[in-house]
């Protein structure tokens, strides 16, 4: 039996000394006071590990954009113990039962930390929802506007129609990228611009207003209550719509929300023209515009925090170029999940606040009931880490497929010491130590 104590384990709700007992996988015993025989890791923090339930792997079809085996191993060195896959970019898309065996069969071997799985919905596909809700997945994810690729189309009221009931009656959550593009900005003559600017991040931004956002986001509210069909709005972007989401909470409606640390890290006016490695869509937004996204997380009206990793080859992201009209939209972020979301909170928040934000609420959102708390019998999915301790990010320290981020050259606090998956340790002092310690976490069926 592993034995691990710290002054500082986050158990019950707080952080106070204790010793966590490890038995194969699962945590067998918490005891309040240092036991002789344990591992001593003193102030650094002892939590669960995070819970990431937003990251685009890409495999198979783009495993030269990602794939299980590097984003699992960057996951483990962020501290994170759980992702969870979206049903694109991979070929095919997840949206049949095939495609969700082609996609568990790719990752064999490959999972470092465990991994859960959406599937996906697109025009037409409602009939395959029950054949992926009964092989596992974890939800179903719908584009609003256009997702970058042919092979994902957006759905429409009317598709959202048909298959919200099916959903519903599972009780998954349907997680949708909530922008609704309107003609109607071709009047913005920044907007216009951004085709003889393609390089200007001040023409990108105003190429995606914070209305497209707004208008997705009531309409889904107003099918969330329509159909009573558990809504999960990803990468919150515009503090415009926060009144919206507060309201529809207060209502009683099944509606939750997300937001991702690019949005509360970096800010608009901090952008420099031409790098491509910050566009994302929606756009990072004014500092202004992203502290009210902080309160929301201190107010509950936000949920948890994901890191939406969604990466692409140098070229694709235009790297060379900056060309931010031509260029993949999507932050590489993965392993910065907890460093780049600390960094930015840790002058509003207290630890406390901040912990259940990447553990016990994205737990709960995927119904992981033995993950994201440490209490005996629950999983042995941890990471050691030092709030204190700043670092300047580098190329070598990326585990992703790819060296190409925003967070390279930024001063992040918080680093990760340990990452221990299902009881065995992953990760430790900067390095990959063992492999293949990840599970496939399936939806459970409800009997």
């Amino acid at each position: 039996m592993r034995k691990i104590y710290s002054n500082q384990c986050w158990v019950e709700n707080k952080l106070q000394p204790a010793t966590i007992s490890i038995e194969n996988d699962i945590i067998a015993d918490v005891d309040y006071k240092k036991q002789e025989d344990a591992e001593d890791v003193g102030d650094s923090i002892l939590m669960p590990g995070l819970i990431d339930v937003h990251v685009h792997i890409n495999e198979p079809g783009r495993s030269d954009w990602e794939g299980f085996d590097t984003a699992t191993k960057a996951a483990a060195a962020g501290g994170i113990t759980t992702i969870v896959d979206m049903p694109l970019n991979s070929i095919p898309v997840t949206i049949g039962l095939r495609a969700f065996n082609d996609k568990l069969f790719a990752s064999v071997s490959q999972l470092h930390v465990n991994c859960g799985f959406y599937g996906g919905l697109i025009p037409g596909s409602s009939s395959h929802l029950e054949e992926l809700i009964d092989a596992g997945v974890l939800g179903i994810k719908c584009f609003l506007t256009y997702s970058g690729i042919e092979e994902f189309p957006n759905v429409t009221e009317k598709d959202l129609d048909k298959a919200m009931p099916i959903i519903a009656k599972h009780n998954i959550p349907l997680l949708v990228h909530c922008e609704i593009f309107d003609k109607a900005v071709a009047s913005d003559p920044v907007a216009v611009g951004f085709e003889n600017n393609p390089t200007s991040y001040k023409h990108f931004l105003a190429s995606r207003p914070k209305q497209w956002e707004s208008d997705a986001i009531e309409l889904m509210i107003k099918l969330c209550r329509k159909h009573n069909c558990r809504v999960h709005i990803v990468h919150v972007s515009s503090a415009e719509s926060l009144k919206k989401i507060e309201k529809a909470k207060h209502e009683g409606l099944p509606v939750t929300a997300e937001t991702c640390p690019h949005y509360i890290y970096f800010n608009a006016e901090g952008i420099p023209d031409a790098r491509s490695v910050y566009k994302c869509a929606p756009p990072i937004r004014d500092k202004k515009n992203n502290d009210l996204l902080k309160k929301a997380l201190q107010n509950e009206i936000l949920d948890f925090i994901a890191s939406d990793h969604s990466p692409a080859s140098p070229s694709i992201k235009e790297i060379e170029t900056g060309n931010l009209m031509k260029a993949w939209g999507g932050i590489a972020g993965l392993q910065f999940l907890l460093p780049a979301s600390w960094t930015a909170l840790k002058e509003n928040m207290t630890l406390e606040e901040f912990i259940p934000l990447i553990t016990a609420q994205p737990a709960e959102f995927i119904n992981e009931r033995n993950r994201g708390e440490i209490n005996a019998g629950n999983y042995a999915d941890l990471v050691i880490w030092d709030p204190d301790e700043k670092r300047k990010i580098s190329e070598e320290d990326i585990l992703f497929r790819h060296k190409i981020s925003p967070y390279i050259g930024e001063e992040l606090f918080g680093m990760i010491q340990q990452t221990i998956v299902n009881g065995e340790t992953v990760f430790q002092e900067g390095q990959v130590i063992n492999q293949n310690k990840g599970k496939w976490l399936l939806r459970k069926q409800e009997k």
